[in-house]
This record gives structure tokens, sequence and C-alpha cells, in this order.
């Protein structure tokens, strides 16, 4: 099953975070706070869900999730 791979990083130019379906340039949704965009990626990636990699400012990944979790490949703890 595949999942549609999704970015959540700090664009420098309008020092705003943006979510962006991998290769896409285009933004599916901005915000003015990280901790905005956290409260609503489940929401934004919408009912068929996908995997967000979520950066830090500095553009290194932070951390990866996957929505709805039953979409996750992977069962591992941690």
């Amino acid at each position: 099953m595949t999942v549609e791979q999704y970015s959540l990083h700090k664009d420098a130019k309008s020092n705003k975070w943006r979510l962006e379906l991998e290769g896409s340039n285009r933004a599916k949704a901005t915000y003015d706070t990280k901790e905005e965009a956290l409260r609503s990626l489940k929401a934004d990636i919408g009912v068929n869900g996908g995997s967000v990699r979520i950066r830090k400012s500095d553009n290194t990944i932070q951390e990866e999730r996957t929505y709805p979790r039953a979409k996750d490949p992977r069962r591992t703890p941690g």
C-alpha cells in the first residue's frame, strides 16, 4: 500500500511553514508557526492520509508521522 509523502518545512523567503506534497513546488497549506502546523496536519492531509516528514528550521528531519496510523507501513517500536 502506497501513501502520499509530504514535507513540512520552513520557507526561508516568507518565514512561514509549508506543507507540500513531495516533488511539488506548491504548498498544500501554509502556517505562521510550527505549532499551528502540527495541530492542523491530520486535517490538512485529508481522509486518504499520508506520511509527513517534519523538518526543523535548519531543514534537518525532526520526525516522520503517518496519518491515519493504520497506514504506517512499519510495525516497529519507537
